[in-house]
């Protein structure tokens, strides 16, 4: 564990992004099988362990320590490995430490009633920086700086290859992947994987009126944007029967949690690429509908019935197995169409393609989607994609291709009422924010952001908490929020939905800070009745 802890010590402390690949390059390079590979999936984000909760983290560091010191410095520190890190006490052992390899292979093997005592075992024998990676390990929480991808494209370095190569073959690798180290460092052969097995997606750029003078709308198609999740549906052969999979665009495995999609599509020898929706009586839902049935491992008849999943298909990855990503989108356009026109299941339809044809079209279609087709769906539409009709298919983002043109968000002044500490290197600072907008004299949450200001202005805000708290709740603040005292931010959001979670009854989809108004009165801030105004149009009503 020394090696790797230092390793993710060094990244956490590292701002620059050659210096991260440079740390993460040099690890790969000087450390043996398995360990390298088990160390390149924990920073891929590729392992998970069942049975391994905060929660019992929690237990044995409150067994060990007073558990009001144990609140007060998580509230203080932010992080719990880094906490419990720290407070753990020092235990007198000779034996040596764990090594990573021994330790997700434990992990992987334990039954959950074994592992507190192996976890407490083990933090008995290492250091401080150990104990903090055992446990940013065992959480999955790493928080370094470190994406997948700079992951992935650090390995790219060291093996002379694209990273979009190794991303081609990664979804068919296993930790520890010695078979990927062997190629690209040992002259291996490279490792085949089968089409019908999930794909890195195509990602677009975002598209703004500033573009849209030079742009050619006959060289392109347009489609709407759906406000759903993007995922990939593969077909498999074998077995008693064709099965189908369902992936979401980070290669999570999620059938299980869709068994009424994947149960109805009949796509044996595809893949196809496209969006899971909640469509019901023939009308696509907001996307609060799709949030009830993500993030679970099973679902209840009642919920299936209540949110019924639909996949619409954008795109054509694999037909009877062979690739077709290399062709030009109009042709695997066609071929999509074929396909879903024999298809014989339900839940399964294709995303129309929008007859447009001059740059104020697209520009009107994105304002108001209810006027080209969208009809009583327009309220699940976020806005346009404009895909390049002869691109290939090219995992990663690849510029000109496909772009992203979605409506303008909406803006509204809310009033701070709670603030959180952060995570990571936010930790010291309140900068995770509860806002809310006046209803019958009373300020009511609408939502939640810890983006959208600057560093320096954090730094004024998290001032502006600790002067004007009122109460607190553990590591929240109350903040002071009256008529004549508190703090406004101009808020955007891409939409609104119902919800019972808040008293409002209303949450912002997707919000950030815009601007903080310092300038204004909480007094002057929104009132609940101007978004529910916002939402009618939002839904398309009046």
């Amino acid at each position: 564990m020394k090696r790797f802890a230092a390793l993710l010590d060094q990244l956490s402390f590292s701002s620059g992004r050659n210096t991260k690949l440079n740390l993460i390059a040099g690890y790969l390079s000087r450390t043996p099988d398995p360990d390298r590979g088990y160390a390149l999936a924990v920073l891929t984000g590729s392992l998970t362990f069942t049975h391994a909760k905060p929660r019992g983290i929690r237990q044995l560091i409150t067994e060990r320590v007073d558990p009001h010191l144990f609140a007060l410095s998580y509230d203080y520190v932010g992080d719990l490995s880094e906490t419990v890190a720290l407070l753990w006490p020092v235990a007198r052992s000779d034996a040596a430490g764990p090594g990573l390899t021994e330790v997700v292979e434990a992990l992987r093997a334990l039954p959950a009633a074994r592992l507190p005592n192996q976890l407490a075992h083990w933090l008995d024998r290492l250091d401080e920086t150990e104990r903090w990676a055992l446990l940013k390990l065992v959480t999955g929480g790493l928080r370094v700086g470190v994406s997948a991808r700079l992951a992935k494209t650090a390995l790219a370095g060291l093996g002379g290859v694209d990273p979009d190569a190794i991303e081609e073959v990664w979804p068919g690798l296993v930790p520890p992947y010695e078979d990927l180290f062997a190629w690209l460092l040992a002259g291996g052969a490279r490792p085949s994987v089968s089409m019908l097995s999930f794909k890195q997606p195509m990602l677009s750029h975002p598209f703004d009126a500033d573009l849209l003078a030079g742009f050619d709308p006959a060289a392109f198609v347009a489609e709407w944007k759906w406000d759903g999740i993007r995922v990939q549906a593969i077909g498999l052969h074998g077995g008693t029967a064709p099965r189908v999979a369902i992936y979401t665009r980070t290669g999570e495995d999620i059938t299980d949690a869709f068994p009424d999609v994947a149960g109805a599509l009949q796509i044996a020898g595809l893949a196809i690429d496209g969006e899971l929706l909640v469509v019901k009586e023939g009308r696509v839902q907001p996307f609060n509908a799709l949030q009830q049935r993500l993030n679970r491992k099973s679902v209840s008849p009642k919920l299936m019935a209540d949110f019924p999943a639909h996949f619409r298909a954008y795109d054509l990855l694999a037909e009877h197995g062979e690739d077709v990503r290399s062709l030009p989108f109009e042709t695997r356009r066609s071929r999509l169409e074929r396909a879903i026109a024999a298809h014989r299941g339900a839940r399964l339809d294709l995303s129309p393609i929008i007859a447009i044809d001059s740059r104020q079209g697209l520009a009107a279609a994105r304002r108001d989607p209810a006027a080209f087709g969208g009809g009583p769906d327009s309220d699940a539409i976020e806005g346009l994609m404009l895909k390049l009709r002869t691109s290939p298919y090219v995992a990663g983002r690849p510029r000109g291709l496909w772009w992203k043109w979605k409506r303008d968000p909406f803006n509204v002044d809310a009033v701070l009422m709670y603030a959180q500490r952060g995570h990571g290197k936010r930790s010291s600072f309140y900068s995770d924010y509860t806002f809310g907008v006046w209803r019958e004299g009373v300020v009511v949450p609408v939502g939640k952001a810890y983006f959208g200001f600057t560093d320096d202005e954090l730094k004024q805000i998290d001032r502006f908490v600790r002067n004007n708290t009122t109460n607190r709740f553990g590591p929240v603040r109350e903040v002071r929020h009256e008529p004549d005292h508190g703090l406004v931010f101009e808020v955007a959001f891409e939409g609104l939905n119902r919800s019972g979670r808040n008293k409002s009854g209303l949450a912002m989809r997707f919000p950030r800070i815009a601007r903080i108004r310092w300038d204004k009165l909480p007094k002057d801030a929104g009132r609940l009745e101007d978004l529910e105004r916002l939402l009618k149009v939002d839904a398309g009503g009046d």
